[in-house]
């Protein structure tokens, strides 16, 4: 999940230093990736990773958080975007990970004029990965304007084998009209409502009726943000699949494809 970058952030430095960093971080190629294991609960096996970007870790920019704000700020998302996707399916490729790559995307960069289109399947052909592996994840910082625009935008993805997921559902601008309008393959539920809902009937509800949309739209769920034994299990008796979080894994250069504790067996 990505914020914002305040300049009186305890690294300090100058917008020209700033922009100086973001330089160097892209053309020298300063970025890392970490992979979070998702894992399918109905078959106890890993379903996929997502790629989580990071800058050079002796940098003020190494935080995802600073480093996409200023790149947002600088008007280079999109570039930094496609950088960060290179990197992911390299090291997804060189790994020989098994199930699918998530691939985070903001729909402002989708939408820049300097936006390279097909970037991204070139970068998986360049490392053997085919497009049915991959879901561009969306993630909603800023208010979306143009939802047409967005929208052809995605189904160019679409043609090239690509799935779509929405990532974050209830917390950004407009989620539910993104997904409303958009109708991706894959909803991720916002980390809020899946804290502690073992003890919240009212996050039950809110999680109860996003299956319910889930299954009328013939889109699969993810629950993000896992972190206690009460949670899982709650989930798994809502009848959620896929799951993600720190109970099961954490976010590594090199992860490893078995959960961190073991799963439950359905009932």
């Amino acid at each position: 999940m990505r914020g914002t970058f305040s300049l009186t952030d305890e690294h300090r430095m100058t917008i020209t230093e700033q922009l100086g960093n973001l330089d160097r971080i892209i053309a020298q190629d300063q970025l890392s990736t970490l992979f979070q294991p998702i894992f399918s609960l109905a078959s106890r096996r890993i379903h996929g990773f997502e790629a989580l970007s990071r800058g050079p870790s002796n940098s003020p920019l190494h935080s995802p958080l600073a480093l996409f704000a200023l790149a947002r700020r600088a008007g280079r998302l999109s570039e930094l975007e496609v950088a960060c996707r290179g990197k992911a399916c390299q090291a997804f490729g060189r790994l020989q990970l098994p199930g699918t790559l998530y691939l985070n995307a903001s729909p402002e960069s989708l939408l820049e004029p300097g936006h390279e289109s097909g970037r991204t399947l070139q970068i998986l052909q360049a490392c053997g990965i085919e497009p049915s592996r991959v879901v561009i994840e969306l993630t909603e910082q800023t208010p979306i304007e143009d939802f047409g625009l967005l929208d052809r935008a995605l189904r160019h993805y679409r043609t090239m084998g690509f799935s779509i997921a929405l990532d974050d559902l209830g917390a950004g601008y407009s989620s539910l009209r993104l997904w409303s309008e958009l109708r991706p393959d894959i909803v991720k539920i916002d980390r809020h409502f899946i804290d502690g809902i073992h003890l919240d009937p009212l996050k039950r509800e809110f999680v109860g009726s996003i299956l319910r949309m889930a299954r009328a739209a013939s889109a699969r769920v993810i629950a993000e943000g896992v972190e206690l034994l009460g949670e899982l299990q709650t989930l798994q008796g809502m009848g959620v699949d896929l799951v993600q979080g720190y109970l099961l894994g954490r976010p590594q250069a090199q992860p490893v494809c078995e959960a961190a504790m073991p799963l439950p067996k359905s009932a």
